[in-house]
């Protein structure tokens, strides 16, 4: 990457002077700190907490393929995170390119992980892939501790540099990782972090991940407390809690999920009597907020179906259509796909561009829709009544 100093006026020397001296190489990790909005989005609060949510989505990944099924998030005295997963633990062995501990590459080295070749992961969410990396980075400390199973092993960095080389403690029958920083004021306009904020984004991880333990623990002195997120329902769940201040018109989450290959696809929707659609769209745990191919295939699909039940059990006389808009009158729905490949397009990469995934949930709702409304005729009367 490189970086060209612009015409500002305290950069007005002749212009015949620019030359190769101008020209700045970032090697690695200085790219990151010297431009951290590249890599984090700002360096607000909002950038701050992203640093967790990267180290988590790590663990995440781990749950994802099926080895974490508890995680826990720290803040500790003075602003500082430490995150503890029970996966595998990063691996510790000497990584063939590099001649380095993988564990030292995972967080030195940007765009290295299980996400990149395909072999580490199937599914995975971390938006950039570049996590752990950054993180280190843009921290003023940072120690990542390892317990792969037999050997508990502890690395230290400081603002991405390697002050203590990978080092075992001694034995273990534990696994999994630890990761512990602070995030470095030089960076960041603010290091104070915010509960609520934090909890908002891990509730929504533990709805997505059907039986994955999240606790969040602020032991700062004077504003202890913890909060454990566990929800066997998943995304049930998840539309239940959206749901909470609203008179739904009927009582059941309606629920559909299916796979294709290495894709799967859940739904979970629930009518109120308001008149706000409220539907969230995830992509390997990532909120698509500009929506994307999953979401397509979703409305696209109930919009069919409420048409056809409508048509043939003759809540529609004639010419009679509905329209997407009144089909979503009073929605509140979750909408979640797993896919190996997934392609982020939008603004912020937050739009999912996977064609062969709104396939997929336009079959299954399709298919899952029909069926529940068939069986459920008084669901089916509530729901079509206030559409039309």
């Amino acid at each position: 990457m490189t970086a060209v100093n612009g015409s500002n006026p305290e950069n007005s020397r002749p212009a015949n002077n620019y030359g190769a001296s101008d020209i700045q190489v970032l090697e690695g990790l200085e790219a990151v700190r010297k431009r951290p909005g590249m890599y984090i989005g700002t360096t607000s609060e909002r950038g701050l907490h992203h640093l967790v949510y990267e180290i988590v989505d790590n663990a995440i990944d781990e749950a994802l393929a099926g080895y974490c099924k508890n995680i826990k998030v720290e803040i500790l005295e003075g602003d500082v995170i430490r995150v503890t997963d029970d996966g595998r633990g990063i691996p510790v062995g000497i990584q063939p390119q590099t001649g380095k501990p993988a564990v030292e590459v995972v967080f030195t080295v940007l765009h290295a992980g299980g996400k990149f070749g395909g072999g580490g992961y199937k599914v995975s969410g971390g938006l950039h892939g570049v996590g752990a990396s950054v993180v280190n980075a843009l921290s003023e400390w940072l120690s990542v501790e390892v317990h792969d199973g037999s050997e508990h092993y502890i690395m230290k960095f400081e603002r991405g540099e390697v002050v203590k080389p990978l080092t075992s403690l001694g034995p273990t029958n534990k696994r999994g990782s630890v990761v512990t920083f602070k995030p470095d004021g030089q960076i960041f306009d603010t290091t104070t972090f915010d509960f609520d904020t934090l909890k908002t984004r891990l509730r929504e991880q533990a709805f997505l991940n059907a039986g994955l333990r999240i606790v969040l623990i602020d032991s700062r002195p004077g504003m202890e407390k913890k909060l454990e997120m566990c929800y066997e329902g998943g995304i049930r769940q998840f539309v239940e809690h959206l749901n909470r201040n609203k008179n739904t018109i009927h009582e059941n989450v309606i629920y559909i999920s299916g796979s294709k290959d290495d894709s799967f696809a859940e739904v979970a929707m629930q009518y109120n009597d308001g008149y706000n659609e409220n539907i969230l769209s995830f992509a390997n745990d990532i909120n698509t907020t500009e929506g994307g191919m999953h979401e397509t295939g979703f409305k696209t699909a109930l919009t069919r179906v409420l048409n056809d039940y409508g048509k043939k059990f003759n809540f529609l006389k004639g010419e009679e259509k509905l329209v997407g808009e009144d089909v979503r009158e009073g929605l509140c729905a979750i909408v979640s796909v797993k896919l190996t490949e997934a392609q982020f397009e939008g603004q912020t990469k937050t739009k999912l561009g996977n064609s062969e995934i709104r396939t997929l949930v336009d079959n299954i709702v399709s298919e899952g829709l029909t069926n529940y409304l068939e069986e459920n005729p008084a669901v089916a009367r509530k729901i079509l009544e206030k559409a039309i």
